[in-house]
């Protein structure tokens, strides 16, 4: 975990910790025994940037579009629990907030998820 304490950003508390607990849920879930995950906050002029990486699977970039779709599921997931559903909803609550998420993966080595949040509430 790498985040000043410092930091504060304007979001709703009970949907934006439920967006970053499914994004860390599916680290926790794709990544094998042995495995890093990490978080990262860091304030930017207009937005805040939380990643949260692992060394999983990895997503190949055909598919990063997909994964935020409602029930999309890889075929390769299948004997993981989940109907796909929660990184379309950690989409929509980030969106809902003026923010939006990001993803960097390499088969083999891990995905990187980039939540940015807007400094300022949105109007």
């Amino acid at each position: 975990m790498d985040c000043d304490p410092a930091i504060i950003v304007p979001h709703d508390k009970k949907w934006t910790a439920e967006a970053l607990f499914n994004i860390l849920d599916n680290a926790v879930k794709y990544t094998p025994s042995g495995g890093r995950i990490s978080v990262a906050a860091v304030r930017w002029e207009m937005v805040t940037k939380v990643d949260i990486a692992d060394t999983g699977k990895g997503i190949m970039e055909q598919h990063y579009a997909q994964i935020f779709k409602r029930f999309y599921r890889e075929d390769d997931v299948h004997e993981f629990s989940g109907i796909g559903i929660g990184l379309y909803l950690c989409r929509e609550v980030i969106t809902k907030q003026g923010g939006y998420i990001q993803v960097k993966s390499e088969i083999g080595k891990g995905s990187t998820f980039s939540v940015f949040l807007p400094n300022e509430r949105q109007l």
